[in-house]
């Protein structure tokens, strides 16, 4: 499936990143914007399909995903991999590398994305040059907590049908939180191994169940994108439900 065109260039200035223009993240002062831009390294691209950040590798860098999808796994050493969660622009990348010597996951590009880097050893200078800065660095890593705790509540209770139908609701309100969603659709560059890789489910069952769910007539895929035609269906067949969230901040 061919994922939709995207300028994939990050704005030289942070205050001109179109993220912040979209009334998806909370405002920041001019002031706050310099010292973002301060801290930011550098932009880079990557393709679809290539390493961000590559499994038990230390990186030295911190990303903010710009542009594109992206995705963070791990792997068994048969070569077994586990989505652990699918990554949107606004998302903060490899804040997880602190707790270990080298990444202790992977992180790749689902499409060609863009990325703005920032230094990992000027995260400290960060938390004590700015303790707001520090509190939404904090935020963002507790968000990523709760969506992984969503994440094993599907893998570990709902059954293949539940989990199918969950992962297409989530994936659809990320994307639409974020600028992405057009007419009650969504590009949609995710492939079954990518879905049976996230859902633990095996390539056949994660088939049978897409197209078992694709007969009640609640969703459409096709042509590179998911169509909701009954979003509130789908939510009923999952058990997953939308529920007031904060605005996040943006590094």
């Amino acid at each position: 499936m061919k994922p939709e065109a995207i300028t994939l260039d990050c704005p030289p200035d942070c205050h001109r990143c179109e993220l912040r223009q979209t009334g998806t993240f909370l405002p920041f002062s001019s002031e706050k914007l310099d010292y973002i831009q301060s801290f930011r390294k550098s932009t880079m691209e990557v393709a679809g399909g290539r390493q961000i950040i590559a499994e038990h590798k230390s990186s030295g860098h911190l990303f903010t995903l710009y542009r594109g999808w992206a995705f963070r796994y791990k792997t068994l050493s048969d070569g077994r991999r586990q989505i652990l969660n699918f990554l949107v622009p606004g998302d903060f990348i490899g804040l997880q590398e602190e707790f270990a010597d080298g990444a202790t996951h992977g992180v790749e590009a689902l499409t060609n994305v863009s990325l703005c880097v920032f230094p990992r050893d000027g995260l400290w200078q960060l938390y004590r040059d700015d303790p707001q800065l520090a509190y939404d660095i904090t935020w963002l890593a507790a968000r990523e907590e709760s969506l992984l705790d969503e994440g094993l509540l599907t893998v570990g209770r709902r059954t293949a049908l539940e989990r199918v139908a969950m992962l297409l609701v989530h994936l659809y309100r990320r994307a639409e939180r974020v600028g992405l969603a057009r007419e009650g659709s969504i590009a949609f560059p995710f492939n079954q191994q990518h879905i049976a890789d996230a859902l633990g489910l095996s390539l056949v069952h994660t088939n049978k169940t897409l197209r078992r769910l694709g007969r009640l007539g609640l969703h459409t895929l096709e042509e590179g994108r998911l169509v909701m035609n009954d979003p509130r269906g789908l939510q009923d067949i999952a058990d997953y439900y939308q529920r007031p969230l904060r605005t996040p901040p943006l590094i």
